[in-house]
């Protein structure tokens, strides 16, 4: 019997670390040091989704977030394949982050953590400002749920039980 390997399967979503944290836990032998890891995953075409991992190593924190990552994934509304349907405001304990839909060409008006979700949910134009604290891995979190509160025109119609023209 011939031992066959397996082959590695293709990354089916690009990753980016958001955050890497230090976690000291001291104790009557010394001070016990743990990493912990904010990653964010997406396929740039309107799924993405935010991890976090705690291990003893940096790459084994980042592994366990991008399994934590894939789990969690949402699928986002992106109106014309560039830009989102509507203003929206996330909310993630004390951060607040507030999503505009942009022009053709604007670009990710966006920095740090927010910029990396949104960049890998294939979002190309929009305008974001942060409101409230700038804590790294709320921010990200923020994000997410002012993408995952995000509706088009079709979805408002189907849960009315309207046609689309009525709704405008």
């Amino acid at each position: 019997m011939e031992k066959r390997r397996r082959e590695p399967r293709p990354k089916q979503y690009e990753e980016e670390i958001i955050n890497i944290g230090r976690v000291t836990k001291v104790t009557k032998g010394g001070r016990h040091f743990r990493f912990s890891a904010t990653v964010a995953v997406g396929d740039r075409k309107g799924k993405v989704g935010l991890g976090t991992g705690k291990a003893n190593e940096v790459p084994d924190a980042i592994k366990k977030a991008v399994q934590a990552a894939t789990k969690n994934i949402v699928e986002v509304s992106i109106v014309d394949n560039r830009t989102i349907p509507h203003e929206a405001i996330g909310v993630r304990s004390a951060s607040k982050v507030m999503l505009k839909p942009a022009s053709e060409g604007t670009g990710v008006k966006a920095g740090g953590p927010v910029r990396a979700v949104l960049e890998l949910a294939g979002v190309k134009d929009i305008l974001s400002k942060s409101l409230g604290s700038n804590t790294k891995i709320n921010m990200a979190y923020a994000t997410l749920e002012a993408l995952k509160s995000q509706r088009t025109i079709e979805q408002v119609a189907r849960l009315r039980g309207k046609k689309k023209e009525e709704i405008r």
